[in-house]
């Protein structure tokens, strides 16, 4: 293993690359574009493309999710929502800030980005041997789940009603038994049931009502469906599995590692608090569907765009474990341009043509964009740009790496 990680040393000395990879400090350092190789004017020209094309959705994220995601049933926010700032955005080159735009010190949501860190706290957990396998049941690993002694809440209609002494079991039905971290990972469980008062069926929903409740199950690992209420349930799963607030594990296992400000913050529901260990704990949601999920500034976005680039290394220390980065990494059978959430992969050059296939990227509604191509060693932050606008501005960026 020794002689191997020195040949890896030698080869990238060898390449004219520091062995031991540039990491910001607290104080991130800048370099001009000539100083990395890149070509000022052609980077501004991305910047600049990057900047009119803003997403055509309210500045007043609470008026969109009205528009959009809270049309559907049960549709109701029960997490915090922020209004979000002008078009921003931070290019890295080389661990260096080239380039910026916008406000990126401010803190807004990052949508389903949220779910990258999800998944890394399962990461984390299997590095650890706290989870044995990501081909275990999930299952076996649960405890009874107890909500906190809080007002009994119900949302709208009377449906998805909780009550406080009625334990959450979220694998009792034969279906939910057979469901792994790994299909849990991949979006591919087909799992069944409500949690905070959102059914599965009601995310997303198909425009057959009928079949809402009465759909045959897929085999899970079958299909491929997005959906936030199980996203949450692998977080509460995780919490169960750490027995800690996952904020907390991630601020002192990976944010503060990594030099992040004390600004970030992870939200979950008004109704997700349960009574772990004799104290109440919130179980956070993996993106801002109905509100919550990370709040975070582009500059800490960068941050955790280039650990997972370099292989969740950062300088000489593993912070998550490479193993679990390429895993994340690796395509899903039945969705090829997805990994572990949320590692939206350019497989086959068919969702960025004008990027290396190597090129993966965290991706949340806003959309925001956490853009990590490790051929060129290049992170790129976008929040509030038109989605169809991300393949533009990657191929804008490379044009300006001098050949």
């Amino acid at each position: 293993m020794l002689v191997g990680l020195a040949a890896t040393a030698t080869a990238t000395a060898q390449r004219g690359q520091p062995a031991v990879p540039n990491v910001p400090g607290p104080m991130w350092e800048r370099r001009t574009p000539e100083q990395v190789g890149l070509d000022a004017a052609k980077l501004q020209e991305a910047i600049v493309f990057a900047k009119e094309r803003e997403v055509k959705n309210p500045r007043d994220l609470e008026e969109n999710h009205y528009q959009t995601f809270g049309r559907e049933p049960f549709g109701m926010a029960i997490g915090p929502i922020k209004s979000r700032g002008e078009p921003t955005g931070v290019i890295i080159k080389n661990g260096y800030i080239v380039a910026e735009w916008g406000e990126p010190s401010r803190v807004d949501m990052t949508h389903s980005v949220t779910k990258s860190f999800v998944s890394t706290m399962v990461g984390l957990a299997v590095g650890r041997g706290l989870i044995r396998s990501i081909d275990d049941t999930v299952g076996p690993y649960m405890a009874p789940v107890l909500h906190a002694e809080t007002p009994q809440l119900m949302s709208e209609g009377g449906r998805g009603k909780w009550n406080a002494r009625v334990p959450i079991a979220l694998f009792d039905t034969p279906h939910n038994r057979v469901i792994t971290w790994k299909t849990l990972l991949q979006q591919t469980s087909d799992w069944e049931g409500t949690l905070w008062g959102k059914p599965e069926w009601a995310d997303r929903p198909s425009n057959q009502p009928a079949t809402w409740w009465t759909r045959d199950r897929a085999e899970p690992g079958a299909t491929f469906e997005y959906n936030d209420t199980r996203v949450n349930v692998l977080a509460l799963a995780a919490l169960n599995v750490w027995r800690r607030p996952l904020p907390e594990v991630l601020r002192e296992l990976v944010m503060d590692p990594i030099g992040a400000s004390p600004t970030w913050r992870w939200y979950g529901y008004d109704n997700s608090w349960i009574v772990l260990d004799g104290r109440m704990v919130q179980s956070v949601s993996g993106g801002g569907h109905w509100g919550g999920g990370m709040f975070i500034s582009a500059y800490d976005q960068a941050r955790f765009g280039l650990l997972t680039m370099r292989g969740g290394k950062w300088g000489a220390q593993q912070i998550i474990p490479e193993a679990w980065i390429k895993l994340s990494r690796t395509p899903t059978a039945v969705q090829p341009g997805y990994g572990f959430m949320n590692y939206y992969l350019n497989t086959d050059k068919k969702a960025w043509p004008n990027a290396p296939a190597t090129v993966f990227t965290h991706i949340g509604n806003g959309t925001n964009a956490v853009i990590c191509d490790p051929d060129d060693d290049i992170v790129i932050v976008a929040r509030w740009i038109e989605s169809n606008a991300l393949d533009g501005l990657i191929q804008r960026v490379l044009a300006a790496i001098k050949k």
